[in-house]
C-alpha cells in the first residue's frame, strides 16, 4: 500500500498500480504530480503556439482566414491536453489532422505523441507516429518555413518526432519496472505467509500425532483398571482404592493432553505410532549425544526432578532444546552453548538456549527458519510462549515459558 504522504509525487498510474485497492475503488485521482506535469505540459505547449504566432505573418502569401483558423485550432488543441490521461490514444487521433491544418498546434502534437507513447503499447504508437511523420513533409511542402530550407526543417521534424517517441517508451519502461518490481515483492511476501501456514499446519500435525499416542496410553490404562473393578466387585478394598487412583489419575492426565490438542487437525497415521516420546528427563541423553558430536555443551539450572514434568510440556522443552542445539551446530560450529532448564510445579518450565557468535566465517547454510515457526506454534499449542533472535553481542537465543501446573 502506498502512503499517503508519498503518493503525491508519483504518477497516478504507477500509484494506482503500487495500491490495486485504491486504484479499483473508482475513477484514477491525479496527485500533485500530475497537476504539476499536466499544466507543464499545457504551458510548454502554449509557448509554442505563440512563437508560432509570431512566425505566421512571415509566411508568404498565407491568407488571413487560414492564419486565425491557425490560431484557433492551435488553441482548442492546447486546451484539449487537459483530458490526455484519460483518452490519450483518442487525443493523439485527433491531433493528426490537426498537424495538417495549425502551426501553432505543433507543441500540443508533441506533448499528445509523448502521452500515447507512455500510457498505450507500442502498436499504438507505430500507426499514430507513423501517420504524423507521414505528413510532416506534406505540412512543409504546403507551408514553408520562412527560416529554414525544406529538407532541413523536414529533418528537424521528423528527428524531433522519434525523440519524443523514445522519451516517452524510456519512461514507460521505468514505470512498468517499478510495477513489476511490486508485483515481484508481493509475491515473495505471499510465498512466505503461504510457507509460514505450511510450517504452522505440519507442526500441528506433529503434535497431533504425539498427543494421539499420549491419549491412546492414557485412556488404555484407564479401560484396563475400569474392567478390573467392573469383573472383581469382590476385590480387596485396598486394590479397589489402587485402581480408582490410577484412573482418576489417567483420566486428569488425558484432560490435560486433550486441552492440547483442541482444534488441532490430524492428518493420517503417524509412522511412528507406538514409538516411546522423549520427554525433559531424555535432555541428559540429547546433551550428551551433542557432546559426542562434537558440540561444546554446557547444561546448568536443571529440574530437581524431571519425572514430575507432565509428559506433554516436558515433551515439547525437549523439542525446543533439540532444534535450538541443531541450529547452534549449523549456524556457529564450535561456539559453546549454554542450555538452562528452571522451573518447578506451579510455575513456569523456562528453557534458555544460547549461543555467542561463531569464531570465523561461516560458510551460508540453506534454511528459512521453518523449524523456528513450528517450535513458536508447539509453545503455543502448550499455552506457552517462545522468543527468538540475535543477542547484542552476536549470538543468538531462545527463550520459552511453557506452564507447569500443580
Amino acid at each position: 500500500m502506498v502512503r499517503d504522504g508519498r503518493r503525491w509525487w508519483l504518477p497516478s498510474a504507477v500509484a494506482d498500480g503500487l495500491d490495486p485497492e485504491e486504484g479499483r475503488a473508482g475513477r484514477t485521482r491525479r496527485t500533485a504530480r500530475d497537476w504539476f506535469v499536466d499544466f507543464s505540459c499545457f504551458l510548454l505547449a502554449v509557448l509554442i503556439g505563440l512563437t508560432a504566432v509570431d512566425s505566421l505573418p512571415h509566411e508568404q502569401d498565407l491568407p488571413r482566414v487560414v492564419a486565425v483558423t491557425d490560431q484557433v485550432v492551435g488553441a482548442l488543441a492546447c486546451a484539449a491536453l487537459w483530458l490526455r490521461r484519460r483518452r490519450p490514444l483518442g487525443l493523439a487521433v485527433a491531433m493528426i489532422p490537426v498537424s495538417v491544418i495549425s502551426n501553432t498546434a505543433g507543441g500540443a502534437v508533441v506533448v499528445a505523441l509523448f502521452t500515447l507513447t507512455v500510457h498505450r503499447p507500442f502498436r499504438y504508437v507505430m500507426w499514430v507516429g507513423g501517420a504524423q511523420l507521414a505528413l510532416i513533409p506534406l505540412f512543409y511542402w504546403l507551408r514553408p518555413d520562412p527560416d529554414l530550407a525544406y529538407p532541413a526543417i523536414v529533418v528537424f521534424a521528423v528527428l524531433l518526432s522519434l525523440s519524443v517517441v523514445g522519451w516517452g517508451m524510456f519512461v514507460r519502461s521505468k514505470r512498468q519496472l517499478m510495477l513489476s518490481l511490486r508485483d515481484r515483492a508481493r509475491r515473495a511476501e505471499t510465498e512466505a505467509r503461504l510457507r509460514a501456514e505450511q510450517a504452522q499446519r505440519l507442526a500441528r500435525e506433529a503434535i497431533a500425532r504425539e498427543m494421539h499416542d499420549v491419549l491412546a496410553h492414557r485412556l488404555t490404562l484407564l479401560s484396563v483398571h475400569a474392567g478390573a473393578l467392573e469383573f472383581r466387585p469382590d476385590a480387596p478394598r485396598e486394590e479397589i482404592v489402587r485402581a480408582a487412583g490410577v484412573i482418576r489419575e489417567s483420566a486428569h492426565e488425558a484432560l490435560q493432553d486433550l486441552r492440547e490438542i483442541i482444534g488441532v487437525l490430524r492428518a493420517g497415521d503417524s509412522d511412528d505410532a507406538g514409538r516411546p516420546q522423549p520427554t525433559l528427563a531424555a535432555l541428559d541423553a540429547l546433551v550428551a549425544e551433542s557432546r559426542e558430536a562434537g558440540m561444546r555443551v554446557t547444561l546448568t539450572g536443571q529440574v530437581v526432578d524431571p519425572a514430575a514434568v507432565p509428559a506433554s510440556v516436558g515433551r515439547t522443552a525437549y523439542r525446543i532444546a533439540q532444534e535450538a542445539l541443531t541450529n547452534a551446530r549449523k549456524h556457529a560450529p564450535g561456539a559453546e552453548v549454554t542450555v538452562t532448564v528452571t522451573g518447578g510445579a506451579g510455575q513456569d518450565l523456562a528453557v534458555h538456549v544460547r549461543n555467542p557468535p561463531p569464531e570465523g566465517e561461516v560458510p551460508h547454510v540453506p534454511g528459512s527458519g521453518q523449524g523456528l515457526i513450528g517450535l513458536t506454534e508447539r509453545a503455543a499449542l502448550a499455552g506457552g510462549t517462545l522468543r527468538h533472535g540475535p543477542t547484542p553481542d552476536g549470538g543468538f537465543e531462545v527463550r520459552a515459558h511453557l506452564p507447569w501446573p500443580a
